[in-house]
């Protein structure tokens, strides 16, 4: 690829971008606007002829590795893994 090219692409990922995160904040203001409604109706789930919307507290149990580590060093230092990965930047 040529520079003028490279620039070219860049400035294109760069305009798509800026669309998402304007796409992505359409998105977040509708979903705020059904929970506002669902919340003050008292309702965690809507049914309307197409669609089903559920907002529901949902409970899950994760593990605190902080803690783990503090209190059991050994043990999290023999359960850890390494893993590696690639990073795609543009500045």
């Amino acid at each position: 690829m040529t520079e003028r090219q490279i620039e070219n692409r860049v400035k294109k990922l760069r305009e798509i971008e800026s669309q998402r995160k304007a796409l992505e904040e359409q998105e977040k203001a509708l979903k705020e606007e059904l929970k506002r409604d669902m919340e003050s109706k008292g309702l965690e789930e809507i049914r309307t002829k197409n669609f089903i919307i559920r907002w529901k507290e949902i409970i899950s149990n994760t593990l605190d590795s902080k803690a783990l580590r503090a209190t059991f060093p050994d043990i999290c230092e023999q359960f850890t893994k390494q893993s590696a990965s690639k990073r795609f930047t543009i500045a």
